[in-house]
């Protein structure tokens, strides 16, 4: 039809055409012209009966690639400032994260996962002194917050357990505690260290349950300031002429490189801004192992992406090696109602709070029904239900029902024969070819999420699968007086199944055997 104009012939006069001179292909039976120009291909069934037996063949290896190979990739995500705990939108981004992690690995990708650990500058300050407060107030002390502090709930906790620790008991032996730290900044420090490291551990414990595991821990402190690479990068950017002076401030000259404005390296105090440190990390430990470097920032930081693409273009990464995914906010919903309130935080639900409602399972599939820049609905009354409706469950009673006729076959002492061995011609139906088309797919599925960034499309292709497996398995018995077509249902079933569990396990999600 788009051919039409150029031709000037009529669109059914030009897919006769190509059906005239299509070459003669193993995968094709024949094509056929349909309506104003419309072609129907329709496959061999001897191409897809080959192509089921090279499935099941392939075994859990079907559907991983070479496209990414050898690519070294450093993906950050997560990364919540070790303030607190973990919120629902940090479950997101982890299930995004964890789950692209896998995609782009079973592309051939060598995958370097990190958690940036943001231990410096105002919110650490902020927190140590809020901590510092929850400490005295514990003591019987009117130690108010801070102006821009943390009210939240976990710090009072985190202050039972420090005394608890420390074995204090009164204000006089917490301070016998602080007197090798006198100075007010030794003072933040101290406290400052201490719940960092709890937060972060509790960080890290959620994450391990939701199976979001971090190859790299990255201090900011420790790794970047503490090696004065911020220093390092601003030298480099001088040395290049792209940094100015002006009212006492250090300007880099992001302009140059797409920005909308100068951006600020060091204030006129001396002191250095995040985003010099952050560039500094990104140029030297980033990329000093990676050929691609990709963040999963939050929505509040989608301004920030231009200054930061423009420092990596100014400190010499090739266009496209720095890319960021913005994954966007979750609203909690509980049968359509919005829910606002947490537990333990009051203005935020946190992330172990939602596995403990609904699971591991449901949260990560859940995340992943949508494209990670488009705002999400979570109902956890939908994720909890078993039924149709639960998307999870759609997928995952697909693979149990699978299971499930293995283990009649078990049961009933039926020896399958090798699937080399299986005549597969008896697969006429139009569901069962449907089902073959359907596996054919996962392949170029695979490889196509893993180079857009997209783990939704297999989340979506997955629901598309049990929604064709389903009405199969009501309606056609599998187990049956006819071997021959019983073996070859047997095999098809077998495939689906391969490919569910594969899928499931690129989303971080189990395919359990029974339901």
């Amino acid at each position: 039809m788009v051919l039409a104009k150029t031709a000037r012939r009529s669109p059914r006069q030009i897919a006769e055409l190509i059906v005239k001179h299509f070459p003669p292909l193993p995968e094709v039976e024949r094509l056929e012209v349909a309506g104003p120009g419309f072609l129907n291909v329709v496959l061999s069934a001897a191409w897809c009966a080959q192509a089921l037996r090279d499935i099941l063949a392939a075994g859990a290896h079907y559907g991983r690639g070479e496209s990414l190979q050898g690519t070294r990739i450093r993906l950050e995500f997560v990364s919540a400032n070790p303030t607190g705990p973990l919120v629902i939108v940090n479950g997101r981004a982890a299930a995004v994260g964890d789950s692209l992690a896998r995609l782009l690995r079973a592309q051939g990708a060598r995958v370097t996962t990190e958690y940036y650990i943001n231990d410096a500058g105002t919110q650490f300050e902020a927190l140590a002194r809020s901590f510092e407060a929850r400490v005295r107030q514990a003591l019987g002390d009117d130690a108010p917050l801070p102006e821009n502090g943390y009210p939240g709930e976990y710090l009072i906790e985190l202050a039972a357990e420090y005394l608890k620790e420390q074995r204090i008991g009164t204000r006089e032996e917490l301070e016998a505690r602080l007197a090798p730290h006198a100075t007010g900044e030794g003072i933040v420090e101290h406290f400052g260290r201490w719940a960092v490291a709890r937060i972060v551990d509790r960080q890290r414990a959620v994450l391990r349950d939701y199976g979001a595991e971090f190859d790299l821990w990255t201090s900011e402190q420790r790794d970047v300031r503490g090696r004065h690479l911020p220093e390092k990068a601003l030298e480099e950017l001088a040395v290049r002429g792209l940094t100015h002076e002006h009212e006492g401030a250090l300007w880099f000259r992001s302009p140059e490189f797409g920005d909308d404005k100068d951006r600020v390296l060091r204030r006129s105090t001396g002191e250095l801004t995040y985003f010099a440190v952050d560039l500094a990390n990104h140029h030297y430990l980033k990329f000093s192992d990676a050929d691609r470097v990709i963040d999963l920032f939050g929505p509040d930081h989608h301004g920030y992406v231009p200054r930061l693409r423009a420092a990596m273009d100014a400190l010499g990464h090739p266009p496209g090696t720095f890319e960021v995914l913005i994954v966007q906010l979750v609203t909690l919903l509980r049968d359509g109602q919005p829910v606002r309130m947490s537990k333990r935080r009051g203005e935020f639900v946190l992330m172990e709070e939602l596995l403990e409602e609904v699971g591991r399972d449901a949260a990560r599939f859940t995340f992943l029904t949508r494209r990670h820049d488009s705002p999400l609905e979570f109902d956890l009354g939908l994720a909890t239900r078993q039924s149709t409706e639960n998307p999870v469950y759609y997928v995952q009673y697909a693979h149990a029902r699978i299971r499930s006729i293995w283990k009649q076959v078990a049961e009933q002492g039926i020896r399958v024969p090798p699937w080399s061995e299986i005549d597969l011609s008896a697969l006429t139906l139009p569901e069962e070819r449907a089902l073959m088309k359907r596996l054919v797919q996962y392949p170029a599925l695979v490889a196509g999420a893993a180079h857009a960034l997209e783990p939704h499309r297999v989340a979506y292709w997955l629901g598309e699968l049990a929604g064709l497996f389903h009405p199969y398995y009501k309606s056609h018995r599998v187990i049956q007086p006819d071997q021959g077509l019983m073996f070859a249902r047997l095999a098809l079933c077998t495939a689906v199944g391969q490919v569910l569990h594969s899928g499931l396990d690129l989303l971080g999600v189990s395919a359990p055997e029974s339901m």
